[in-house]
């Protein structure tokens, strides 16, 4: 699956969240720096996350964004849709035709399906246990 950047993005500023918990809030010229990601980029994906109801920010000298819910609650699958809704499943080839192509449609419907399961199976805590990325 090829993610756009600001989803790549916006996966980095998630576990950086995650792993700030309830420390100080984080700030998005820190993740890219961590990561070196540019910081202007990095800032829109912040925003989206907010939009999306996935972080929440503050602004002044002490501000910076935190999750909007527990690291246990927030899953990979609920990221990457706010960022690339739709494309979370992959095209599948020939939707309409003759029986074996209807067959190959059922396979790419049970392909997406257990990423779909899968990447919404992952929890941010599920990447803080296992201390990626």
């Amino acid at each position: 699956m090829t993610l756009q950047k600001a989803t790549r993005y916006a996966l980095c500023a998630a576990f950086e969240l995650a792993k700030a918990g309830d420390g100080p809030p984080v700030r998005a010229a820190d993740v890219a720096a961590r990561y070196g990601l540019p910081r202007p980029a990095l800032a829109k994906a912040f925003q989206q996350m907010m939009r999306a109801g996935l972080a929440i920010g503050t602004r002044g000298m002490r501000g910076g964004y935190r999750l909007a819910r527990r690291p246990n609650d927030l899953t990979l699958l609920e990221i990457l849709e706010a960022f690339e809704p739709g494309r979370v499943s992959s095209e599948h080839p020939c939707p309409d035709g003759p029986e074996g192509v209807v067959a190959l449609d059922r396979v790419f419907k049970e392909l997406d399906q257990s990423v779909r399961s899968t990447l919404a199976s992952i929890t941010l805590a599920t990447l803080l246990r296992r201390g990626l990325p």
